[in-house]
């Protein structure tokens, strides 16, 4: 498997040192499960001397590229192979080699632009005084425990330091623009989440594995922190390609200033974007002024931005990967304003479909904040939601606007949004009769089909969009043959990994995602149409079948506890999990394989990053209830 940023393939060295990205293309290793595989080894002299080996083989990789999760498994098996060593430490194994791939970048990195990140884990647990606030411990120094002293010398170098567990809270600091790499002490459970949002990124990372995952009074190796934290700052150019200068530049298109100059308004000049926005102000405003005033602040409230991301990262691909490379932070500025719009169109759409969800659904709240149809009320919601559709269109219908883009590849972006819309509306409407009919029951293939109906187009409208107006260079005409390659190629690859993702996002609203402030067996209570549900009813008996439909309808009776447990007996009696997590495999190979057909190289790299952090594998375990009717509102 190429790693994309370059024409060869990642090679760790002459020798017989374990290699990176030594695969063929096309022959693709199966995955392993290894959230079992996170023993430390016992003994400080065995962790310093695998620490030591972990540094010799990653000083024979090519870092011009960043390792994705297989390669670095990889590395990690053959040295625990050559040192006869169990397979049991590969966890801990894949965490020392990736941050001795990073620690030659670190030192590129001021500290006053690195991130040391804690766990609360690490305090002494009894008596400890310190306080939570919305950014994790506020620690004292009260010498209880060595959060205070790793702590102290972070912040005296100048490192910004947060005590707090997970990784989704550090991306958004990097991607925010706060900070350029990240030092931390985690769990190898938490480790092995942030390898995947992170490293994979091309940011640079370090971390030191705790010895145990207790949660309270845990341990560390000190001296490995107190070294970590005091790499000094040597000046050097960026080695190895990113993508976070893409990341940064989409989301600083919601941005209200960077919004007003990408698509000036025609109707107001009130400042929009501060989170105040409230229905006592708007009913101040002119009522014309109003609509478009609502939309743009909707437009500036939050979200991960990830499709405009895609739109970029596919332009950049195809154009050679400047803002990857070592000039990254100013080749952004130079993607042409039909790329910007495109970006922002998609992301406008994707915008509009929350707003009339959240109706759909009756959510109370979206980005933290009370959801547009409770603020301002269902009729305006929806009108809001139908002026960002058509605001997403004339993003790209404008000609005099679309610069960088011919009339023919700004005719091949609109013809994809429109049919990635009209198939989005098939399987929410699908959905929401399936959801709404007495009828409970569903077949496996029609929740595939609606799975790609929804989930799929956005996926093939960022990457068509970004991959057609990279395909015109110089004024040269591209042939309708070469296009429509590539169209076939994505909307395959898109509906694999949009099939794949919604199984695994039934998967974690099962176990409990608090990140997408989903209560633990909402679709089954909410009455959606899962991959889960169908499974269940193909594979069990009458009895309990007719069981399981009765579990899902609000007045069976019983409680909300005792309906998540059952359903989950049910679940497991017929195996659903274990199906559930193989359909995602296979459409996870199927998307590999697309990557594998197409070049150039950084487009096939931005496929495989796509695979590896779009598809988080859930941990299914017995979770806590949200009551029905109560959604906590998410920052």
């Amino acid at each position: 498997m190429s790693t994309g940023f370059s024409s060869t393939e990642t090679n760790a060295s002459q020798d017989s040192a374990p290699t990176a990205g030594n695969q063929t293309t096309g022959n693709k290793s199966r995955r392993r499960k290894t959230s079992h595989l996170k023993d430390v080894p016992e003994s400080l002299a065995l962790r310093e001397s695998l620490r030591d080996r972990c540094e010799q083989v990653a000083d024979r990789i090519d870092r011009s590229v960043p390792m994705t999760k297989d390669e670095l498994e990889q590395v990690a098996r053959r040295t625990l192979e050559e040192a006869d060593l169990p397979e049991a430490y590969l966890g801990w194994m894949m965490v020392m080699i990736s941050s001795a791939f990073w620690r030659h970048e670190l030192k590129s990195i001021p500290p006053e632009r690195r991130l040391f990140l804690l766990p609360h884990c690490l305090k002494h647990a009894e008596g400890c005084p310190a306080d939570y606030d919305e950014f994790g411990m506020n620690c004292k120094e009260c010498g209880a425990c060595s959060i205070a002293d790793f702590r102290g010398i972070a912040e005296e170098m100048g490192y910004r330091v947060l005590v707090a567990e997970g990784s989704p809270v550090v991306l958004k600091i990097i991607v925010g623009g706060y900070v350029d790499a990240v030092v931390g002490v985690a769990c190898l459970n938490v480790l092995e989440k942030a390898i995947d949002k992170v490293l994979l990124a091309g940011i640079p990372c370090m971390a030191v594995p705790l010895l145990s995952s207790d949660c309270r009074n845990t341990r560390v190796d000190e001296p490995w922190v107190d070294q970590m934290i005091r790499t000094p700052y040597e000046p050097a150019q960026q080695q190895t390609r990113s993508y976070v200068h893409l990341m940064r530049a989409a989301g600083d298109l919601f941005e209200s200033e960077r919004l007003e100059s990408v698509v000036p308004r025609t109707r107001g000049t009130a400042p929009f974007g501060d989170g105040q926005l409230n229905a006592a102000k708007v009913a101040a405003m002119d009522a014309i002024e109003a609509t478009e005033h609502i939309a743009y602040d909707f437009l500036t409230r939050g979200g991960k931005h990830s499709r405009p991301f895609i739109t970029m990262a596919a332009y950049d691909a195809m154009t050679g990967g400047d803002c990857t490379s070592t000039a990254g932070a100013e080749a952004v500025k130079n993607i042409p304003p039909a790329v910007l719009r495109s970006a922002l169109s998609i992301e406008t759409f994707h915008k509009a479909s929350l707003v009339h969800d959240d109706i759909e659904d009756d959510d109370g709240f979206r980005y933290g904040q009370p959801a547009l149809h409770k603020e301002f009320g269902i009729p305006t919601a929806i009108n809001v939601g139908d002026y960002l559709v058509g605001m997403g269109y004339r993003l790209i219908s404008d000609r005099s606007a679309m610069k960088g883009a011919d009339a023919s590849a700004q005719l091949d972006v609109l013809d994809c949004l429109a049919a990635a819309h009209t198939r989005l509306g098939e399987g929410q409407g699908a959905e929401l009769i399936w959801r709404d009919a007495a009828d409970r029951k569903l077949s496996p293939l029609d929740a595939l089909k609606i799975y790609a109906l929804k989930t799929s187009p956005a996926f093939e409208a960022a990457l068509f969009s970004g991959v057609r107006l990279g395909m015109q260079k110089d004024g040269e005409s591209v042939s309708e043959e070469s296009v429509e390659e590539y169209r076939q190629a994505i909307r395959t690859f898109s509906r694999n990994l949009g099939v794949a993702f919604q199984i695994l996002n039934d998967l974690g609203d099962f176990a409990g995602d608090d990140d997408n402030k989903l209560a633990a067996g909402g679709d089954t209570f909410g009455g959606r149409p899962t991959l889960l549900w169908a499974l269940a009813l193909q594979t069990l008996d009458d009895d309990a079948k007719a069981r399981l439909m009765h579990l899902a309808d609000p007045d069976c009776g019983v409680s909300n506890q005792a309906r998540l447990s059952e359903v989950r007996r049910l679940y497991e009696q017929a195996g659903v999990f274990e199906t559930a997590f193989r359909l995602v495999d296979k459409h996870q190979e199927r998307a590999e394989a697309v990557a594998d057909s197409l070049q150039p190289d950084a487009f096939r790299r931005l496929l495989y990053f796509l695979v590896d952090t779009v598809l988080e594998r859930p941990e299914i375990k017995t979770p806590s209830v949200v009551s029905l009717g109560i959604v906590a509102p998410t920052a």
